[in-house]
């Protein structure tokens, strides 16, 4: 009787599994018939959705600002503060240092720095001029890093050209209009951490949008003046 029951039981598990197995062949080819047919219109929106931007605008629109101008001015004060200190430290050691040849006495071996004749016209000279580089190099990079640093980046009507304002010495904006394929980004607006460097044809150095300005349109954008061109 056990055998038997056993036996029965081994038979019907058996079947089951034929059975479910049979349902599941049949029905998962009919759910991969449909799933192209209901991904396809997600993809084709979502692909839309990346690739169609018009940048064909109405109007001027702020694509990036940076609202910061006491940094700058501060930036600035600090600039001319240093070129004054060192251009009168320039002229303090030109107009200050003479000639007074040391003196060696005999059997007195002096130390190197001893024997230097600071009034001597090579070392005041030196000293002059390397006083002065000091500071109109200090002056020259703080209003090249203020000139380069943008303010406001604007696309203009027709999204052919932008517009970029940065800070400017003595607190007054700089204003230059550029075709957009005069314009490249060194990186994407993603990629960027502290700044994006933006490189513009037959300018030196490169403008650069700081990171913690607000994109005013990411999209738009990404779309114009954040594409790498070749220039």
């Amino acid at each position: 009787m056990s055998n038997l029951i056993n036996f029965a039981l081994r038979h019907g598990v058996n079947f089951l599994k034929r059975h479910a197995l049979y349902s599941l062949r049949c029905t998962v080819p009919a759910i991969a018939n449909k799933l192209p047919a209901a991904i396809a219109p997600i993809r084709s929106q979502s692909t839309r959705a990346a690739y169609d931007v018009s940048t064909n605008v109405q109007k001027d629109i702020v694509l990036f600002k940076y609202e910061n101008p006491k940094f700058y001015k501060m930036l600035n004060f600090f600039g001319v503060c240093q070129f004054v200190f060192w251009t009168y430290l320039s002229h303090f050691a030109f107009t200050t240092l003479k000639d007074a040849p040391v003196v060696e006495k005999p059997g007195e071996e002096l130390k190197w720095f001893q024997r230097i004749n600071l009034g001597e016209n090579k070392y005041k000279n030196g000293i002059t001029i390397c006083c002065f580089l000091i500071g109109y190099g200090i002056l020259f990079a703080v209003w090249m890093f203020t000139l380069r640093s943008v303010r406001f980046l604007i696309l203009r009507k027709g999204g052919d050209s932008v517009s970029i304002v940065t800070y400017g010495p003595f607190n007054r904006n700089r204003i230059m209009t550029v075709p957009l394929k005069c314009i490249s980004a060194q990186e994407s607006r993603e990629m960027a951490r502290v700044q994006l460097p933006i490189k513009v044809k037959n300018k030196s150095l490169f403008y650069v949008l700081d990171m913690r300005g607000e994109f005013r349109n990411p999209q738009l954008f990404d779309y114009t003046a954040g594409l790498k061109r070749r220039i």
